[in-house]
């Protein structure tokens, strides 16, 4: 059975949401409506903003680890965000439609046939 909302492009918050304020979505990158892995929209949906909004900032992001800034932000250096963190969520957020991420899948795959 499918939902409108699993159906739909995933490009902001959901408008049912509004009817239950506290439930958050799982993190997961959508199928549809990604540009690249779908980390921008799935981020976008997991918390509540516009998909455009969160390419930008992951692009500002991705543009102060290439020019290598010292800026800090909670102790942690700039030049440690951006790219390293859109690889890492790919990585690491499951696909919609799948129970484990990359990094889970390839976990899971090494104990199936263990005893």
């Amino acid at each position: 059975m499918s939902t409108d909302s699993e159906t739909r492009d995933f490009t902001g918050p959901d408008p049912g949401d509004q009817a239950r304020p506290h439930a958050k979505p799982p993190l997961r990158r959508p199928v549809r409506g990604r540009m690249i892995a779908g980390v921008a929209a799935g981020l976008a949906r997991y918390f509540g903003m516009d998909v455009t909004v969160m390419r930008i900032l992951l692009v500002v992001l991705a543009l102060l680890g290439v020019i290598g800034s010292t800026l800090a932000v909670a102790g942690l250096p700039l030049y440690l965000a951006g790219i390293p963190l859109y690889l890492a969520c790919w990585v690491l957020v499951p696909e919609e439609g799948s129970e484990h991420s990359i990094v889970g899948n390839l976990l899971h795959s090494g104990h199936d046939g263990a005893t």
